[in-house]
């Protein structure tokens, strides 16, 4: 009986299994921020109660209990078919770009338009042109386009040389090499675009529902709580709709590992990722404004055709042509020219103020966690939760915390831009050369001084990348705060328009919105291109 108990006993003690290090700081991270967040909303110690308390938000939640599920499903069923229909032509089209070059070159403006264009802007827009629960399924699938398109394309093409020519030399054709090379590799690119595009198309829903004139969804019921003088209300659909967005990312994120085990990878040494949309050869000066100006021509078709096919009346619907006389030629043009240069003198500088916050935070909590892995494990919690939640539901929440000014309106920025950009440059710190680390140490030099001398030089190239990526989230998120709150900038333009019903600032706030965006992105990657020209020669 004894030896029986000391096995039964003992033998745990060799094959427990004992929870990792950097999980059991993760969920003491969890129940501090869970603790600290009781006590500050219980003291109502932040914006008079606009923080509320845990045990408040789940109190308001149990009383609001039969309204969420009508809302919930009205959003989940439109960002699914968005999500279903924007995946479907994502990867058709990824595959048409690798199979097809010329194809990539000439719908390379359709990918950067989607890619840099603030959602909000198109709202007022879809709802003039579509009726029913047709907006949020077009913004949905609208938003998750890009990711996935990348994502395939990027998949498609990241393949190790050597098993193209090993189908070939078996007698194999292009179609013999996509079908069993390049389309077997890409499903782990896909499937990791599909995390990013489901939380996406949840974001693209609720935005369709500000002002969309629909009875259920939670961009409608977030949008009738905001003068409910209820923050618990809010707080608790914030947490809802990130809930729903993290099932969606998890959920994809299960079935990625699932299809990258069962479809494993034929690849050995991978090249190095390509460009995203076009490889990094320079082409003739006359080649390239040909290109551009064909795939500008391409999108401004693809605006004036739309609007043809859906027969909807030109008074509501602008077309490209429209929309110029209206800016240039129309009965008050100049005063239509002064107003909307005067909400974007508003809305660029907060836009760039933001972004430049959030690159700083992230740069700042990057190096953090290379020298304090244990600080970093205690903010990553509310830094995921602020990632996860959607944009709609963060910035009311901001909004209410922080006020209606300027102030608040960055903080939306530095939420949205802050965790992919530090992301980006956290992966750049990890990888820097240990070689140089060991120069620097055999100087006397720890590591902060690996960082100064190492890591931040070699992570420039990174934050010059993740700016470039930000940019359009920090122009939607000043735009997202300015039509539901602050009263100023092109969103409050957007949303004024849409009020006294002036078609023509609605089109024109939406397409200068895009353009801006495009030129802001453009700006930054053209500075990436030079410092990494800079950094190559």
């Amino acid at each position: 009986m004894t030896v029986a108990l000391e096995t039964v006993h003992g033998a745990p003690a060799h094959r427990r299994r004992r929870i990792p290090a950097n999980v059991r700081s993760m969920l003491m991270a969890l129940a501090g921020t869970a603790v600290v967040w009781q006590i500050v909303g219980g003291l109502k110690l932040v914006a008079d109660g606009a923080f509320p308390s845990l045990s408040g938000i789940a109190t308001q939640f149990w009383r609001d209990r039969a309204d969420y599920p009508q809302h919930v499903l009205a959003t989940v069923q439109a960002a699914g078919i968005g999500f279903v229909i924007g995946v479907t032509i994502a990867v058709l089209a990824g595959y048409a770009s690798v199979a097809w070059p010329l194809f990539e070159r000439l719908i390379r403006g359709v990918g950067v338009t989607l890619f840099a264009v603030p959602l909000i802007a198109l709202v007022p827009v879809l709802i003039l042109a579509l009726d029913g629960t047709k907006p949020r399924i077009v913004l949905a699938a609208l938003a998750v386009y890009y990711p996935t398109m990348v994502a395939t394309v990027v998949g498609l093409r990241d393949v190790d040389a050597r098993l193209p020519d090993v189908v070939r030399a078996c007698g194999g054709n292009d179609a013999s090499v996509m079908r069993w090379v390049r389309l077997r590799s890409s499903l782990p690119s896909i499937m990791a675009g599909l995390r990013i595009a489901a939380p996406a198309a949840l974001l693209g829903a609720i935005l369709a529902e500000f002002g969309g004139g629909v009875r259920w969804g939670l961009g409608s019921y977030l949008l009738a709580s905001l003068g409910s003088a209820r923050p618990e209300r809010l707080w608790g659909i914030g947490l809802v709709a990130t809930v729903i967005a993290a099932s969606a990312y998890g959920l994809f994120s299960l079935l990625g590992t699932r299809f990258t085990r069962t479809n494993v990878s034929a690849t050995v040494v991978a090249q190095a990722t390509p460009a995203l949309l076009g490889d990094a050869r320079r082409r003739p000066l006359q080649q390239r404004v040909l290109l551009s100006l064909t795939s500008i021509g391409i999108v401004l078709a693809l605006w004036a055709t739309t609007l043809r096919l859906l027969g909807t009346s030109p008074i509501v619907a602008r077309s490209p042509l429209s929309v110029f006389r209206y800016l240039t030629t129309g009965d008050g043009a100049a005063a239509a020219r002064h107003t909307l240069l005067a909400a974007l003198r508003q809305t660029v500088p907060v836009a760039l103020l933001g972004l430049a916050a959030g690159l700083i935070a992230a740069l700042l909590f990057a190096v953090l966690l290379q020298l304090r892995r244990e600080l970093a494990h205690a903010v990553l919690p509310l830094a995921l939760v602020t990632q996860t939640m959607p944009l709609a539901a963060l910035t009311p929440i901001i909004v209410l915390v922080f006020g209606r000014g300027i102030f608040a309106s960055v903080m939306v920025c530095v939420a949205v831009t802050f965790f992919p950009s530090f992301v980006i440059i956290a992966q750049a710190l990890t990888n820097t050369s240990p070689s140089a680390g060991d120069v620097v140490r055999s100087y006397g030099g720890q590591e902060v001084a690996i960082l100064r001398f190492v890591g931040l030089p070699a992570a420039i190239p990174a934050l010059l990348t993740a700016a470039r990526l930000a940019t359009p989230r920090a122009l939607l998120g000043v735009m997202i705060a300015e039509y539901l709150a602050t009263g100023r900038g092109l969103g409050f333009l957007l949303s004024q328009s849409r009020g006294l019903l002036d078609y023509g600032m609605i089109w024109s706030v939406a397409a200068v919105s895009v353009l801006v965006a495009i030129v802001l992105t453009q700006l930054v990657g053209l500075l990436e291109r030079r410092f990494q020209s800079y950094a190559g020669a």
